[in-house]
């Protein structure tokens, strides 16, 4: 998802050092299943617009400036002001789920999705994609924590740090991962 990765590497080039941004991180656990969550908010100030070429140049929480091309997606382009603040917000997470037994048809599916601002509205876009993968455990090495798992693409030896979990895991079982990652893009009016 080429969109996704251009806005990320938009705010990672704006916010400076990592300070310069909020960063969130949530992780937990349940019997058979762990998940993390990590999400990332950087503000940046409009400080010129140039409409025939549709550049906007914006400025960052540490000072660092940078032109953009806003092109034919950004709708509402005229909207645009200097001082106003672009506000993006990217969020990711990842889940393993222990599915006892298996059952399910080792796969990996993967499912899009965005929606832009209304016309007449602030710019503004979400953009978002989660990709699912089920995966056979045909291996569980107790002594060395690794369980090994076969997917419909390739065969990946997981490290389990965690012993209440790896008693869980047997031979047989599957293990599915999903993936979800989303950007949200919102521009918020100068004040006056």
């Amino acid at each position: 998802m080429l969109r996704i990765f251009t806005i990320v590497t938009l705010a990672v080039a704006l916010s400076g050092a990592a300070h310069a941004q909020t960063t969130t991180t949530v992780a937990g656990s349940a019997p058979g299943a762990v998940g993390v969550v990590q999400s990332v908010d950087v503000a940046a100030t409009i400080t010129a617009i140039d409409a025939a070429s549709r550049v906007v140049t914006l400025k960052g929480p540490q000072g660092r400036e940078l032109s953009v091309v806003a092109g034919p997606e950004v709708k509402n382009f005229a909207q645009l002001k200097v001082g106003d603040i672009v506000n993006i917000k990217y969020a990711e997470a990842l889940t393993l789920e222990l599915r006892k037994g298996g059952g399910k048809p080792v796969a990996w599916t993967e499912r899009d999705g965005a929606a832009a601002a209304k016309p007449g509205a602030m710019p503004g876009a979400v953009i978002g994609r989660q990709i699912s993968v089920v995966g056979d455990v045909i291996a569980v090495d107790a002594a060395a924590k690794i369980v090994t798992v076969k997917g419909p693409k390739r065969t990946v030896e997981l490290k389990v740090q965690d012993p209440e979990q790896l008693k869980l895991i047997k031979k047989g079982d599957q293990i599915e991962a999903t993936f979800t990652e989303a950007v949200a893009v919102a521009v918020t009016p100068a004040k006056k």
